[in-house]
């Protein structure tokens, strides 16, 4: 792209601002300027003006002065994702999500302190997306290509100190193509989208001329790592880096202090160096702390704090900073899995986004401290950051609370940019490899960080979903790129070890390419029973991946199904779930989480279980379960506002606290009079009452699952209770339910169908059969594709007739109460190609039906025909029995109604 010359851009600028009065306001100093600490930082949050161009390219340089409008920063234009169900609790909509990729224009007039005169000024920006051009007076400083880091330029040259300035940065966040602004800028594709923005904090830090080092990769300048603990002793590393912006050598001394909590030092070093003119030094050297206390993870996450202090020779404070600092060692086992400070720690926790429905990327640390809140409460004691580098806030969180972390870079997918490319180009390759310096720079003194992660399911080969872009015609090979990213973290970083997380290997995919040998340990990204196959394989399948590389660890790096909060399922396994599509009831994800829990808790050869994901969040590319734009796999929703089901049986068996919670609360207008009752329970003995009937109690639930079935429900309100005893007291949860009086003694079961289609009565979704597979005659969507529907003939409610239950013999036991009953059978021959099917169907041993032909009974193909017969129940059970002599059976409905009363 052409640019402007510096000089022609701030003239543009310049007119545009006199266009606007309302950009000559000054910015606040922060209350730093008056603290006595050697650095000053300038928040630079207010006062800003935004200005969003949108398209890249030539016409990006002439924003229009009439949207000029004022912002604070952090702050993006982006508001991806909105829930279709409920919308009038929510903040987004429709009409309000902005995904626009392009350019954004930022303004900000601020004044530094006179009394800064003589320091030397950095601009400070936690990150700005994808990239980030900027002027200060009219003088470009320079650019930032990575969407996720800090960075900082030097500004002293420039700055004015006492006076106004005028600071411009230009962010653009377009989507990476051969030939635009962004194309060698990670990540290429994903299943989340990169907003724009300044959508992390800026401030401006005032240093001494003499200082550590402020421009090593928007890194602290001072490094610290526990080479080891052993014989009651820690030795720490240390590394310092020193820069001389002064116009002459300078003889400098460094102390460095570890202090406990109570201020007293427990370890120093220190050491004299001469520093030249102009020029970067590194010192090395140790500490070793005798008895020291460890951080020992979320049991005693232990801070001291890393005081580094460099004066002059006259003894004048030239430069200090404190980091917290927590000593321990950890290690990944093939066999045994995560050890911390020596001892096994199962690691569970979830894969994180940093957006939510309100801030979008711009979350304030009070959000980032809910959303860490959230997941503690649920009992994960590790956190992936996924699919890029994270910022300090949520960093910081986990060193304080004991928090695992699997930090990792934005090479996501997909490693080139053209479709016949066959390596990595330059571009892209020296992008990642400056994510990863930024990654493991700004977070190498966190206690927290366990790994750094360089890549995410770049093993697609050919299969790689059309959702996330065609896959090259020439696959290309990760290899090269990995390993050449493997050996600059360990250049950098020789003690935490490198990982990253597969798709594919040992699916049956074809030419999927080996990348686990090019890393220390691996992620297992699986969704059997989601995408493909069922949850009880993954057992297996982990079992091949562990005999090929036995010494190798491995872990779970993303287990999860969609579930949408708001949609209900009387069985999960009554119909086929769409996992690009609409029917992903929360029963189903309970139903996918319980059964894939129990595949992986005895698992000790795992040093990790992540599920995927602690909450929805903002992806263009989903149009599934009850919202757009948003991936329902989120323990949590986008908003926080709702703990799906799981959650609780995770916080049941990952946590200590007394949890009972009763699934089901948002199905409050029950389509059944008769249901099982399910309640997540950790008590030693958990008690039901329905209606103030006590049902009794359930003692050590496996997995924490206690189930009543088969509970009656009056007609209207009905109030369940489960009350668990713990030796602590009891804990209680209560939800209200609806019978309706039209479901009171009635059983409409909509045959085939996870999700209930309405219609002009209240239907179920298929429940109480035994046996038999569920089909459809449509054809679903998903994905941006939309479901094509067949044409039924014959009936007023083809969403109910559309599915069925099918197979050569199969029955329903409807746990009807005493008494006469209609019953009435909806039938549809689904497809013409099926060939001959007749069937007989018996109602409590009685036969109703015999050699039936659907075919020759409605007279066509997807015609509709309903067959009605009375019956009397007693013993509380009917039983319809479904039996083929040629062919299947097929039933698409079932209607039971009292006759008479």
């Amino acid at each position: 792209m052409r640019m402007m010359t510096s000089m022609a851009l701030v003239l543009a600028l310049a007119a545009t601002s006199q266009a606007s009065p309302s950009l000559a306001r000054d910015a606040v100093s922060s209350s730093n300027q008056a603290s006595e600490h050697v650095r000053t930082r300038m928040a630079l949050a207010d006062g800003w003006q935004f200005n969003l161009v949108g398209q890249a390219g030539p016409a990006a340089h002439d924003p229009k002065s009439e949207n000029w409008k004022p912002v604070s920063v952090p702050h993006s234009w982006n508001r991806v994702g909105y829930y279709l169900s409920d919308p009038k609790t929510h903040v987004n909509s429709a009409e309000t999500v902005n995904k626009t990729q392009g350019v954004g224009w930022y303004q900000l007039t601020f004044t530094p302190a006179a009394a800064n005169a003589g320091k030397r000024a950095f601009l400070e920006f936690d990150a700005a997306s994808r990239t980030a051009e900027v002027w200060l007076n009219g003088v470009r400083l320079g650019e930032h290509r990575n969407p996720f880091g800090r960075f900082r330029l030097d500004a002293s040259s420039v700055i004015r100190f006492g006076e106004p300035n005028s600071l411009y940065v230009k962010v653009d966040n377009t989507q990476p193509r051969l030939g635009n602004s962004t194309e060698d800028v990670l990540p290429m594709t994903g299943d989340f989208f990169v907003r724009g923005g300044l959508y992390r904090p800026v401030s401006l830090v005032m240093t001494n001329p003499v200082h550590i080092d402020m421009l090593d990769h928007g890194g602290p300048g001072i490094y610290a790592a526990t080479r080891s603990v052993e014989s009651g002793r820690a030795t720490i590393d240390l590394l310092a880096r020193l820069r001389n912006d002064s116009a002459s050598a300078q003889p400098v001394t460094i102390d460095a202090q570890l202090l406990d909590h109570r201020g007293k030092a427990v370890a120093t070093w220190r050491e004299t160096a001469q520093l030249a003119a102009g020029a970067v030094r590194e010192m090395r050297g140790a500490l070793v702390v005798a008895n020291p206390h460890l951080w020992n993870g979320t049991a005693d996450p232990y801070l001291h704090t890393l005081r580094f202090e460099m004066r002059s020779a006259t003894g004048e404070l030239l430069d200090a900073l404190d980091q917290p600092f927590g000593i321990r060692t950890l290690r990944l086992d093939p066999k045994e899995g995560f050890f911390l400070n020596g001892k096994r720690m199962p690691l569970v926790g979830v894969g994180l986004h940093q957006d939510n429905e309100a801030a979008d990327w711009a979350m304030t640390p009070k959000d980032v401290a809910e959303t860490v809140d959230i997941m503690r409460d649920m009992g994960a004691n590790s956190l992936r950051l996924a699919h890029y580098q994270h910022g300090q806030p949520i960093h910081d969180l986990a060193d304080r609370y004991g928090l695992i972390l699997w930090d990792e870079i934005a090479l996501v997918t997909a490693w080139t940019n053209a479709r016949d490319q066959t390596e990595a180009p330059a571009g892209i390759r020296e992008n990642a490899r400056m994510q990863l310096q930024d990654l493991i720079k700004q977070n190498y003194n966190h206690a927290s960080v366990a790994v750094w992660g360089i890549a995410n399911e770049v093993d697609f080969g050919p299969g790689r979903p059309d959702f996330l872009g065609r896959p090259p015609e020439v696959l290309a090979n990760p290899r090269p790129l990995l390993d050449e990213l493997n050996a600059l973290a360990k250049s950098v970083d020789p003690l935490r070890p490198v990982v990253l997380a597969q798709c594919c290997e040992g699916r049956g995919m074809p030419d999927v390419p080996p990348v686990a040998e090019s890393v220390d340990a691996v992620g297992a990204n699986r969704y059997y029973g989601w995408y493909y196959g069922e949850p009880d394989q993954l057992g297996a399948h982990l079992d091949e991946l562990r005999a090929k590389r036995p010494d190798q660890p491995i872990s779970i790096s993303e287990i999860g199904a969609g579930g949408a909060a708001n949609m209900a399922s009387d069985n999960p396994l009554g119909g086929p779930i769409e996992s690009a599509g609409r029917t992903q009831p929360e029963a189903f994800f309970s139903w996918y989480h319980e059964q894939s829990w129990k595949v992986l808790k005895d698992r000790r050869d795992l040093w990790g279980i992540w599920l995927w994901n602690g909450f929805d969040f903002g992806s263009t590319v989903r149009r599934e379960g009850d919202a757009q734009d948003i991936n329902t796999k989120g323990i949590v929703t986008y908003d926080r506002k709702i703990r799906k089901d799981i959650f609780y049986f995770y916080r049941a068996n990952w946590s200590d606290k007394p949890t009972v919670h009763i699934n089901g609360r948002r199905y409050v207008d029950r389509a059944y009079p008769v249901t099982d009752i399910r309640v997540y329970s950790n008590a030693p003995e958990t008690l039901l009452t329905v209606n103030g009937r006590t049902l009794g109690g359930l003692k050590d639930c496996p997995d924490s699952v206690c189930v009543w079935p088969a509970v009656r429900l009056k007609q209207g309100g009905n109030v369940i209770e489960a009350r668990g005893v713990f030796p602590s007291g009891p804990v209680m949860d209560r939800i209200d339910w609806t019978v309706a009086p039209a479901q009171a003694r009635s059983f409409r079961i909509d045959s085939g169908a996870l999700v209930a289609a309405r219609a002009d009565v209240k239907f179920g979704s298929d429940e109480f059969f035994v046996g038999g597979t569920a089909g459809t005659t449509d054809q679903p969507g998903g994905r941006g594709r939309q479901a094509v529907l067949a044409e039924i003939s014959g009936t007023d409610r083809r969403d109910v007739v559309a599915s069925f239950r099918q197979g050569k013999a199969f029955q329903y036991r409807i746990p009807a109460a005493d008494g006469r009953y209609r019953v009435t059978l909806s039938f549809v021959e689904p497809d013409k190609g099926v060939g001959e099917r007749r069937f007989s169907v018996t109602a409590n041993g009685r036969p109703v039906l015999q050699a039936y032909d659907i075919r020759a009974r409605a007279g066509a193909v997807r015609a509709a025909v309903r067959e009605t017969f009375d019956v009397d129940v007693t013993g509380q059970m009917l039983t319809l029995q479904f039996k083929a002599s040629v062919g299947e059976a097929v039933v698409s409905a079932i209607e039971v109604e009292p006759v008479g009363n």
